[in-house]
């Protein structure tokens, strides 16, 4: 399937934009993987990867939202983003991920992926503001990939999931103008209730592949925010059917599938615990990621982000205590580990409604990713050998659960 993918990617995506990706992307990533283990070996953990959500407007109100996207609009600033970006880059990063809010509703997307050739972007976005002008800037650009969000496969179930209209339409029409200027573009999925059966299945990703889409993200549905639904999320078994799919459709279809959630033999982590990841938010908070909205540190720090991030007490407690208590997501499965923590560190509340610790108090635990004893591992020879080697826990679960 890796060659099948290959030749389907040199048909359908500017050739430059092909080289810039296996050199920015590829290439840069794996050394900033080396050198985030070398810094591991000597106790000091700053994440390789950085996901930066750069404002909290959005033209849409979905389901389990974490956003406050009808609060007053906070955006981080070109000047901070810059000064951020070329902080982590000092490390060796070069891969930064762009959430929302929608990212293409801030002012400054463009001019922050030009200030930076040499990093590339993956921009997470509902595609309701991508236009064929937009589409053609980022083919100049040529160092970002656009990772389209589609939850509903019809007008109905998108319209209810992301409390909009003509939802479905406007982002494949936003996903064809990616396509057309020959993007690397993605489609994203947070899989519920009332979407699994329509998009977790080969006929989908066949049509996807139809369309010439070059990867999707299967992630499942947290119900967190203030406009959670419980009622939306999966179920033990549910979770296991969207790993198993996963594996074999890897293995079987031509287009990239990504998750971030196991290891190549099926293990569960959690990126933000083995500090491959950590989070900023709109307002320049710090935090293990996005759903945990939780800050001790920020970005304007005048240690610099490095030192910032690598002699934080939050979230270095955050990571020992979450591999302690699961290899799941700690806020679903233990909201209470996360409670004692906020309160350790009298961390600070970083949503604008000010409701967080009333939400996590509110939060009933569920399972999340971790299959104890029923580990589905990869089939797919290329997606094993990559996660062996640089998509594991890296030791973060050593003296944690063994599940």
């Amino acid at each position: 399937m890796f060659l099948s993918l290959a030749l389907r990617a040199l048909r359908t995506v500017d050739l430059r934009l092909l080289l810039k990706f296996g050199w920015n992307f590829g290439v840069k990533n794996l050394i900033a993987v080396e050198r985030f283990k070398r810094r591991l070996r000597r106790g000091d953990v700053f994440p390789p990867f950085l996901q930066l959500s750069l404002l909290n407007s959005c033209n849409l109100r979905c389901q389990g939202c974490w956003v406050d996207v009808d609060g007053p609009r906070h955006q981080l600033e070109l000047p901070a983003l810059n000064r951020l970006i070329e902080d982590a880059k000092r490390q060796g990063n070069a891969f930064f991920g762009l959430l929302g809010g929608e990212p293409f509703l801030h002012p400054g997307l463009f001019d922050l992926l030009a200030a930076h050739p040499d990093c590339y972007f993956q921009i997470f976005t509902n595609g309701q503001s991508i236009t064929e002008e937009a589409a053609q800037r980022l083919r100049k650009l040529g160092n970002a990939t656009v990772l389209v969000s589609i939850e509903g496969g019809n007008v109905t179930s998108a319209d209810t999931r992301r409390g909009g209209h003509e939802v479905l339409d406007r982002s494949l029409r936003g996903l064809e103008y990616c396509l057309r200027a020959r993007l690397i573009t993605g489609v994203a999925t947070s899989l519920c209730q009332t979407n699994i059966d329509d998009l977790l299945n080969e006929r989908w990703l066949r049509e996807l592949i139809a369309r010439d889409v070059h990867y999707v993200w299967y992630y499942t549905y947290r119900p967190v925010g203030p406009r959670h639904n419980p009622q939306l999320a999966l179920g033990p078994e549910q979770i296991a059917r969207v790993r198993r799919f996963v594996v074999e459709m890897r293995a079987k279809l031509p287009i990239g599938i990504v998750d971030c959630y196991y290891d190549h033999d099926g293990v569960a982590l959690c990126p933000a615990v083995t500090g491959a990841s950590h989070h900023v938010n709109p307002r320049g908070d710090i935090e293990p990621c996005p759903l945990i909205q939780f800050a001790t540190d920020r970005i304007d720090d005048p240690r610099g982000l490095y030192e910032t991030i690598r002699s934080s007490p939050f979230l270095s407690d955050f990571r020992a205590a979450a591999a302690a208590a699961t290899r799941g997501c700690v806020l679903l499965e233990r909201p209470d580990v996360v409670r004692a923590l906020v309160e350790k560190h009298h961390a600070r509340d970083t949503t604008l409604r000010g409701t967080a610790l009333a939400e996590l108090d509110a939060m009933q635990p569920r399972p999340s990713q971790a299959m104890t004893g029923h580990e589905v591992p990869e089939r797919s020879w290329m997606y094993r050998f990559a996660k062996k080697y640089w998509f594991n826990d890296f030791g973060a679960y050593r003296n944690g659960p063994k599940d």
